[in-house]
């Protein structure tokens, strides 16, 4: 018969002298305990952490033990979701044995992965960010000129102006032929050898004559056909 207090014991000493600033009891009844696990520094000095909490079932290591991750330092929730994961698949295949040393070992590398993965994620937002303001400069600068594109390029520009001239002379030439004379506005509108006269029954008493414009007849200075030495009277009888 399999003595699980005896195990369990055995186990609790041999993870006390293996992390020995890292391993906490927190009850015995039943057994519960933390290991904090940090992985290796990465090149900029930057760590992870994570602080597993165990309890033991009656019958461990027949029974898997149970497990949370009681807190964690620069992880994010894909980290968090997959080392749950990885417990989950290393207490299956272990039942049977005493297994939180495999756990914690397999949770450290875990942890050494993902400060690898966020050095690489670092390093390849910086190529993107320097390939970025690469391409920004060159679009800011533009495309140096050459004999050759300005050649090319005046070529175009006088291509363009010179349509410009034709549609507008064509339009213009087109505005001269649609333009009707004096003859053609009258042959076209009868009325408007009576408008003048319409103008004036229709304002009947309302027209006003400014007076001051006229001298008067006295102050005129007429000259007397008689006394023009050059005046010829017509004879409208001698026909």
């Amino acid at each position: 018969m399999t003595d699980y207090g005896e195990e369990q014991r055995n186990e609790l000493e041999a993870l006390e002298s293996i992390y020995p600033d890292s391993f906490t009891v927190l009850s015995e009844n039943p057994t519960s305990f933390t290991i904090t696990v940090t992985s290796e520094a990465g090149q900029d000095n930057e760590t992870v952490q994570a602080t597993l909490k165990f309890t033991y079932a009656e019958n461990y290591p027949d029974e898997v033990p149970v497990y949370e991750l009681l807190s964690q330092e620069n992880l994010e929730d894909n980290d968090i979701r997959d080392i749950l994961k990885l417990l989950q698949e290393q207490t299956e295949e272990n039942l049977g044995m005493v297994m939180i040393f495999t756990l914690v070992s397999a949770v450290q590398e875990k942890l050494n992965e993902i400060v690898d993965q966020i050095q690489t994620r670092r390093e390849e937002e910086k190529k993107q960010k320097e390939k970025e303001a690469e391409e920004a400069e060159k679009s800011f600068h533009g495309t140096p000129v050459t004999i050759e594109n300005f050649l090319s390029w005046k070529a175009k520009f006088d291509a363009e102006l010179l349509e410009i001239k034709r549609k507008r002379m064509k339009e213009e030439e087109q505005s001269g032929k649609n333009k009707l004379t004096g003859k053609q506005l009258f042959e076209r509108d009868h009325n408007l050898d009576t408008s003048d006269i319409q103008f004036l029954e229709e304002a009947g008493n309302s027209v006003e004559v400014d007076e001051s414009l006229f001298q008067e007849m006295d102050d005129l200075e007429l000259d007397d056909d008689e006394d023009d030495p050059d005046y010829r009277p017509v004879d409208l009888e001698s026909d």
